[in-house]
């Protein structure tokens, strides 16, 4: 089959960065990003392409380039449906908050009501690619629901999910490492996954495109994010004893990494991991190896959520201590709110659970991030339910300016690993603040010679 039209379903940070560079790289293929939220569909139709909703460096020109001419994104799910030869499924796969596998299992409310729809609207055979990051065996299901409730079309259900970095997102696409697909044993299940080969062939060298049975492929998804968070919460474990040895966990980590057979990426420590895959993929890992029984299975890859959500809690624990064990009406300024640099993506971000900690003291929080906004912030902060909306209202207040930020602060806590962190004038940082100035450096991204020769008491990690 040759693909001329495709649809996604999810216009967020997957679906749409992904069928962005789609479309720039196959001009003959019609490409329509639908989303039932009109105001994000808005934003991605804004004639100011700089306004559009996701932030990844070089995205912006994609879009400008594509848009109006075989990309387009509309709320008119139904209709770029029925004229799709090829639909993605891109829609968020949250870890439950509710019934059976709460708090581990994805729940998959939004990907079950996205194969209903397809079921519905469907009037000649479809090419369904889960794009999300869905348990292992979810095709089975999401097949299931085409088979059972359709109008007698023929489904192919496909595996193709997505290994992007946030902040590097578009270098990923248009580089990747791998594209993995994977796809049934019978001759249609192959022909698909041959459309979809050809799909991306039109950029990615075919030797970088794999196929596999469908299961290979969706258990392929968990295991690279739970070892690469693995790594991180190694290395955060490291850090740990390293400041209380005396080591330094940087010198640890060049030393280690520079082990071919263990390689330096992931080796950085840190406040610790955030971002929507991580945590939601490994605890998902854990849920499907209970339910098999495999105890000690899940018991291992739980000890790295574990080591992930002390290290946040011993960062805030230490501004705490060092503050002279209180932080009560003390201003603390976040430079950061992001997961991570080069993105406006807050999920999971340890910058959210180390402020609730601080607020918990009844800290005055003043944040700065270049990219997210203000309504982001407290929006994140009322989603833990901690506190009131207005209690957060009366904690946490975030600047547009990183020195207003900083002024008649106690302490900076540096949460996100923004470049433009290091090129500020910190003796003028310093003069603003209250004496003694502290840093928490929760990146390890600044000097700390040229901190501490400045006048600042200087704390990073593991070191």
């Amino acid at each position: 089959m040759k693909i001329t039209k495709i649809c996604c379903i999810g216009a967020g940070y997957v679906g749409g960065p992904t069928m962005a560079v789609i479309a720039q790289k196959c001009p003959h293929i019609q490409v329509t990003v639908v989303d039932l939220n009109a105001e994000r569909i808005a934003a991605w139709n804004d004639e100011n392409v700089d306004n559009i909703p996701i932030y990844e460096p070089g995205l912006s020109a994609v879009v400008a380039e594509a848009r109006g001419r075989n990309l387009f994104f509309s709320t008119e799910v139904d209709k770029a449906i029925d004229e799709a030869q090829l639909i993605f499924i891109s829609v968020n796969t949250p870890t439950k908050t509710y019934g059976k596998g709460k708090g581990m299992a994805a729940d998959l409310k939004y990907i079950e009501l996205c194969a209903r729809q397809i079921a519905r609207v469907a009037k000649d055979n479809k090419i369904v690619v889960e794009k999300s990051t869905l348990p292992v065996r979810t095709a089975e299901a999401i097949k299931n629901i085409l088979d059972h409730t359709g109008n007698g079309v023929q489904f192919q259900i496909l595996s193709n999910p997505e290994f992007l970095a946030e902040g590097t997102a578009v270098d990923d696409l248009l580089q990747p490492d791998r594209i993995l697909i994977g796809g049934d044993i019978t001759p249609e299940g192959q022909n698909a996954i041959q459309a979809l080969v050809d799909v991306y062939a039109n950029w990615v060298p075919t030797d970088k495109i794999l196929t596999t049975n469908v299961w290979s492929s969706e258990l392929s998804k968990l295991t690279a994010n739970a070892f690469l968070a693995q790594r991180i919460s190694s290395i955060n474990a490291m850090s740990e004893l390293c400041e209380k040895t005396g080591a330094d966990v940087n010198e640890v980590a060049r030393a280690i990494g520079m082990d071919s057979r263990i390689g330096s990426k992931f080796l950085k420590s840190s406040v610790g991991f955030g971002g929507s895959c991580f945590q939601k993929d490994i605890l998902n890992l854990v849920y499907i190896a209970k339910s098999y029984g495999l105890n000690e299975v899940a018991d291992y890859w739980e000890q790295v959520i574990i080591m992930n959500d002390h290290q946040k809690r011993r960062f805030s624990a230490k501004i705490v201590q060092t503050l002279y064990n209180t932080v009560a009406s003390k201003k603390i300024a976040f430079l950061g709110w992001a997961f991570k640099k080069d993105t406006n993506d807050t999920r999971e971000s340890a910058a959210i659970y180390v402020a609730n900690d601080l607020m918990n003291e009844q800290a005055q929080i003043a944040v700065y991030d270049p990219k997210v906004s203000a309504a982001k912030i407290l929006a994140d902060l009322d989603y833990l339910e901690t506190r009131s909306h207005e209690a957060n209202l009366s904690l946490v207040t975030s600047f547009s300016n990183p020195y207003e930020a900083c002024a008649n602060a106690h302490a900076i806590a540096v949460l996100t690993e923004w470049d433009e962190f290091t090129k500020y004038d910190w003796q003028k940082i310093y003069d603003g603040m209250q004496k003694p100035a502290f840093v928490f450096d929760g990146r390890n991204l600044l000097n700390r010679a040229e901190l501490e020769a400045i006048g600042f008491v200087y704390q990073g990690i593991g070191s």
